[in-house]
């Protein structure tokens, strides 16, 4: 109960930061130095794809990071929390590219992908592809051969694994427009979690904000104050992006979550919401500007774009400059995308 109690309080002090490793990236050894280097920042959550051995490496780097720290004269705070992600089928986020026999070899989508995941003669690296889509929009649309695939795990078997390999929350993606189906996959992600925080990822592609709402309160009907929510703006939208209008859409969408549900029914009053999609430095900034309140931000393309070149020579338990010169520049990151400024 002690780790949930401190999860709770930087929910309340609009102090979680989560980086997004990605529902559908499960290559370990990135996991690992991404929970390595962003531990040393200063980050307190991070996000995983629902597989025993990611959840796994993703531990090692959070351990590691923890036994360097003092040689690098860190004081890390809370131990950051692990959530596994899972996702309904036709949600972005746990899909995965099949490049199909229409393609035409223009090779458009290799430099398009933001992991790599395609490589030169056209095969999809099913590990790297997260399903951001980037893919199948440069795809010329005479050749459409960009199809997709659910990547369906069996979530009462998965999560438990999950779990007991060191997770302690579990999210569901459910950016789809079946509510019944969402929440019979949320039944069950309480089922597998049934005293700690569950977290359930919105966006409004297929949801006005009546239906927004409505999926909210059934989802808490289930869940009760455990419930946290991640208001996904737009989904995977941080690739290139930066500034207010990049993660407007998760405010304006935090802001309605605010204004017409918290504020009006005493149960959601500590509902905790999490900014996404979109997300960059510039989000406290724009929330507080806009007077919406929020519990944390989880940041996926930018946090992990600020330290992909130099990731792959990172080496756990090893300090040199490189390093330090990752972890300052996450750190400041962190520290400003949480900033509340004082406005005149």
């Amino acid at each position: 109960m002690e780790r949930l109690e401190e999860w709770r309080r930087l929910l309340a002090a609009g102090q979680y930061f989560k980086v997004v490793c990605g529902a559908g990236h499960e290559v370990e050894a990135d996991v690992e130095r991404l929970a390595y280097v962003y531990t040393l920042a200063g980050c307190n959550g991070f996000d995983v794809s629902a597989k025993p051995a990611v959840v796994e490496a993703c531990g090692r780097g959070i351990r590691a990071a923890a036994e360097v720290a003092p040689a690098m004269g860190l004081t890390l705070g809370v131990r950051p929390f692990i959530t596994v992600s899972v996702g309904m089928p036709g949600d972005h986020h746990v899909r995965k590219a099949v490049i199909t026999s229409d393609c035409v070899a223009c090779d458009l989508c290799i430099p398009a992908c933001p992991t790599a995941a395609i490589t030169a003669d056209l095969v999809v690296v099913e590990p790297l592809c997260i399903g951001c889509g980037l893919c199948e929009a440069v795809c010329p649309p005479a050749a459409a051969a960009i199809r997709w695939r659910h990547d369906a795990k069996s979530l009462r078997t998965i999560l438990p694994a999950c779990l007991q390999a060191g997770a302690e929350s579990i999210e569901l993606h459910a950016a789809v427009a079946d509510g019944e189906a969402t929440l019979a996959e949320w039944q069950v992600v309480n089922d597998c979690l049934p005293h700690g925080l569950v977290s359930l990822c919105l966006d409004r592609h297929f949801l006005s904000n009546h239906d927004l709402l409505e999926r909210i309160r059934r989802a808490h009907a289930v869940a009760g104050n455990r419930l946290m929510l991640q208001a996904d703006g737009v989904p995977m939208g941080g690739a290139a992006a930066s500034g207010w209008r990049a993660t407007l859409q998760a405010v304006a969408m935090a802001d309605v979550i605010e204004r017409e549900l918290k504020a009006r029914d005493p149960r959601f009053r500590h509902l905790p919401v999490v900014l996404s999609g979109g997300t960059n430095q510039a989000t406290g900034e724009l929330a507080a500007r806009c007077g919406v309140p929020f519990a944390g931000i989880a940041m996926g393309s930018q946090a992990r774009g600020l330290v992909q070149a130099g990731l792959p020579n990172v080496m756990l338990g090893r300090v040199d400059t490189a390093l330090k010169t990752l972890v300052a520049g996450a750190h400041a990151m962190i520290q400003t995308s949480l900033a509340r400024p004082e406005l005149a």
